[in-house]
């Protein structure tokens, strides 16, 4: 998932302005309009925060799905647990420079996103709540390369601007942004245009270094998606009151984190190179200004760093997990990478009270 929440490339006034306002339909709650609703629901039901918490990270997860989705069916491994695809055996062969095993990878992240917003979804039925459905924004094309299937999406991975911060960020031994700091670029050409992370047509299949720059935006896309996931969970679960509530965000989390450490550890593998086509630049980051201990491409533990408060001796953590707008900070940090170009002015409506009202759900006591 989706992001590092505490660099906002938008802000949250602006956004919210772009966005409008408006309630959520009951066909992207799954039934009801969330501004119908009792102030909580029944005994033995979810609080409106809990649920709100809940449904936001449903959403998340759809739109999690929906990004894997495409990467399966190009390089994944195509069978009955993620249908849909055919592979393309030029771009999975790209894809596997970064590590012989990505296709399995690619396909085993995709099915655990699919059953984390099915589970989300279920539970929060079982408890009195409303899911969360987002088909009604299935509008955007896909990609129209051989083995891609011809389905509508929610989420756009051919104009990628890449934030690959977290690089630097796991590997700082005194930074955290938490605390305020900010982190240089591995890639920094992923950050200053727009970029394909899948083939978009059969024409990106050639020059071959074009096709591996595609590929290698993917193993650093994947890591950027992932170590937001490992961020949002645990920073909202600090906001969530009833305790099975908070053993489904604190079981599902530490997921995110696993898939983090695995593409944070395949996209070090990424050769350097330059695209040809539009001059994006992969450098080597065995080289300066990354060599040295702190950057080995081989680390994929985070370092120890400093957390909560600058007294205290460092600490190997995630980071950042600072609760406050952190859901508004996904949906920005989303919106910013280009995920959702093409969207619906109704979809950014929807995303944003979902957002909002997580955001605005209290623990007590």
């Amino acid at each position: 998932m989706a992001t590092q929440p505490t660099q906002q490339v938008t802000s949250r006034r602006s956004f919210i302005a772009r966005a409008g306002t408006g309630v959520l339909g009951a066909s992207v709650l799954g039934g009801g309009m969330l501004a119908d609703a009792p102030a909580a629901f029944a005994k033995g039901t979810l609080s409106h925060g809990d649920a709100a918490i809940l449904r936001f990270l449903a959403a998340a997860e759809i739109l999690e799905t929906d990004l894997w989705q495409q990467y399966n069916e190009l390089c994944g491994i195509q069978d009955h647990e993620v249908p849909g695809g055919r592979g393309n055996k030029a771009f999975t062969k790209a894809v596997t420079q970064l590590d012989s095993d990505m296709a399995q990878y690619v396909h085993d992240n995709t099915e655990d996103e699919l059953t984390h917003f099915t589970f989300l979804n279920a539970y929060l039925r079982s408890r009195g709540a409303a899911p969360v459905n987002l088909d009604q924004f299935r509008t955007l094309p896909g990609s129209t390369a051989t083995g891609a299937a011809n389905r509508k999406r929610l989420t756009n991975l051919m104009e990628l601007t890449v934030d690959t911060s977290w690089w630097t960020r796991y590997r700082s031994r005194h930074g955290n942004p938490d605390l305020g700091n900010s982190f240089a670029q591995a890639v920094p050409g992923l950050m200053r245009g727009r970029f394909p992370a899948i083939p978009r047509t059969d024409a990106d299949l050639k020059p071959a270094k074009h096709l591996q720059a595609i590929a290698n935006t993917a193993g650093f896309h994947f890591a950027t998606i992932e170590q937001g996931g490992t961020s949002l969970y645990p920073a909202l679960a600090q906001r969530v009151n009833d305790p099975e509530a908070l053993r489904v965000v604190l079981s599902i989390g530490p997921t995110e984190a696993m898939h983090f450490q695995t593409w944070s550890d395949k996209a070090g593998n990424a050769p350097p190179l330059t695209d040809p086509t539009n001059g994006l630049v992969f450098p080597d980051l065995n080289k300066k200004p990354f060599a040295g201990q702190n950057f080995q491409t081989n680390l994929i533990m985070p370092e120890p760093t400093k957390f909560l408060s600058r007294k205290f001796p460092a600490v190997s953590i995630v980071r950042p997990t600072e609760t406050k707008g952190i859901a508004m900070g996904v949906v920005q940090f989303l919106t910013a990478m280009g995920l959702f170009r093409g969207q619906s002015q109704a979809f950014f409506t929807t995303l944003t009270t979902l957002a909002q009202q997580a955001d605005a759900a209290r623990r007590h006591g």
